[in-house]
């Protein structure tokens, strides 16, 4: 069954595109939540007062700071367009990569892009030994591919291009777009969410003996769990944005090269060995694997390994290379060790 088919690639990729706009809109909608909570807080300093009157004026003053809280969120946004692939290069400390300085690379994802028509993206080499690879850029201007050097030295060129193709497909999606803007939004909430917890916390104020009969002190207590939900939420909201695309990225990726068995191949190479030392989560959100196998799938902004091979498996027809059988160390004989274990598994068909 051909793996657009399978998964219904073009279909999920328009699905998802509307559930992005809703999330995005909701990360708006976060926005407001920590203007009502800054607005809480400020109110509780300000005024001696029950908590329904606070909450009250609270709720009345947010809508004169809603419009200056979306236009410093727009401006951080814009000015996050304009910039991102600057400030990703300087957070990771990645270097541009020419056709003369790095043929192979250039050429597997000239080929690809070339198969369907896209314009080639900028690329660049992150000097780690770490195995990992992700996009980045808002439009065909930006669109940046960023490989590591650990990555180029563990991967055949069939497996390399099954990265690149991943890579690729979440620029033809646009889920590179919209990471961007999640991770824009969801970092100003972090931000003036943090911002005013500490200077609650520094200043104080509204919970002496004075504050008896008033509902100042519940009015803080409301107001700090209201930034909490807020950075809880726009971080899951973020996490929602980029896991079910890493499923659409490798049925796009095996669509282009035709090759689910490279890819099963790159992605058990990677696995454990994908973590970047001093590189901010946000991007390591959108690395083509950030996930360690274990209970903190739940919580991962992308499906475990194992979950993509089996998708691979089940979907693309690939299979997992067989492994080779153990060396013969010291006295042990063969005869010994086939004795004990029995034979060794064979490929489909033999």
């Amino acid at each position: 069954m051909p793996i657009g088919e399978a998964f219904g690639l073009y279909t999920h990729i328009r699905a998802n595109r509307r559930r992005s706009a809703f999330l995005i809109a909701g990360l708006f909608v976060l926005v407001a939540m920590v203007t009502f909570g800054a607005t809480l807080l400020m109110d509780a300093q300000l005024y001696r007062a029950p908590f329904p009157v606070l909450v009250r004026l609270a709720f009345q003053q947010m809508w004169l700071h809603l419009p200056i809280a979306f236009a410093a969120t727009g401006l951080w946004v814009l000015v996050g367009f304009k910039l991102n692939t600057a400030l990703v290069a300087w957070a990771t400390g990645s270097v541009p990569v020419t056709r003369e300085s790095n043929p192979r690379l250039y050429r597997l994802t000239e080929n690809l892009c070339i198969s369907r028509g896209m314009t080639v993206p900028r690329l660049q080499i992150l000097e780690t030994p770490a195995l990992n690879a992700f996009a980045s850029g808002v439009n065909e201007n930006q669109y940046t591919v960023t490989v590591t050097s650990g990555l180029l030295e563990a991967l055949d060129d069939a497996e390399l291009e099954g990265v690149i193709a991943h890579e690729l497909t979440h620029i033809r999606n646009g889920d590179v777009r919209l990471m961007i803007v999640a991770v824009l939004i969801a970092g100003v909430v972090s931000f003036f969410g943090e911002m005013l917890v500490r200077s609650r916390l520094r200043f104080g104020g509204g919970s002496g003996d004075d504050d008896r009969g008033s509902g100042r002190g519940l009015a803080v207590v409301v107001g700090i769990a209201i930034l909490l939900l807020a950075w809880l939420f726009a971080v899951l909201i973020r996490f929602a944005l980029s896991r079910s695309r890493e499923y659409l990225a490798d049925a796009g990726a095996v669509e282009l090269t035709k090759n689910p068995d490279a890819l099963i191949s790159a992605l058990l190479k990677i696995s454990g060995r994908a973590d970047i030392d001093g590189v901010p989560s946000g991007i390591m959100d959108m690395c083509i694997e950030n996930d360690p196998d274990d209970f903190a799938d739940i919580f991962s902004t992308h499906p475990s390994i194992a979950k993509r091979l089996n998708a691979l498996q089940a979907y693309a027809g690939g299979r997992v290379p067989q492994a080779e059988p153990p060396r013969v160390e010291d006295r042990q004989s063969v005869a010994q060790i086939v004795e004990r274990r029995g034979p060794w598994a064979r490929g489909p068909g033999t």
